[in-house]
């Protein structure tokens, strides 16, 4: 920028930028509006024939995906990402998307299927009381 002064040059150059960097740290931000945390206390997830036998499913306003594996097991893991703590909003099949970094996990056995994540899913107790699917510690 000929017959401008260095310093509105930088400014100008600042100004520039600034979205680039919003872009950025938008890529690398939650995602989504939930809590970063599991369960710390049991949580009632509902009916559990809405799991159906092979199936899965995601309560992503208590952080946790429900397969079930027979007709009486069942296995509920944390859906927040290992790799950046983001909370999973994306389950297709048994596939667990997250949408901060694009890790995927297997909803059945809480295994890495992509990274950039490299530790599986934190397993939680579950169990079925009263017909209803109770996920979490002391669950």
């Amino acid at each position: 920028m000929p017959g401008t002064s260095p310093a509105r040059r930088t400014v100008l150059r600042a100004a520039a930028l600034a979205p680039a960097v919003g872009l950025g740290l938008t890529a690398c931000s939650s995602g989504g509006s939930g809590s970063r945390s599991a369960p710390t206390e049991p949580v009632d997830l509902g009916a559990a024939d809405e799991v159906p036998v092979g199936g899965s499913k995601l309560y992503t306003d208590e952080n946790v995906v429900v397969s079930r594996i027979a007709d009486d097991e069942y296995k509920a893991f944390s859906s927040i990402c290992t790799h950046a703590r983001c909370p999973i909003e994306k389950l297709q099949g048994s596939r667990l998307t997250c949408q901060c970094h694009g890790s995927q996990f297997d909803a059945r056995n809480g295994k890495v299927l992509h990274e950039p994540a490299v530790t599986p899913l934190e397993e939680l107790p579950v169990k079925v009381a009263g017909g209803k699917i109770v996920a979490g510690p002391g669950a």
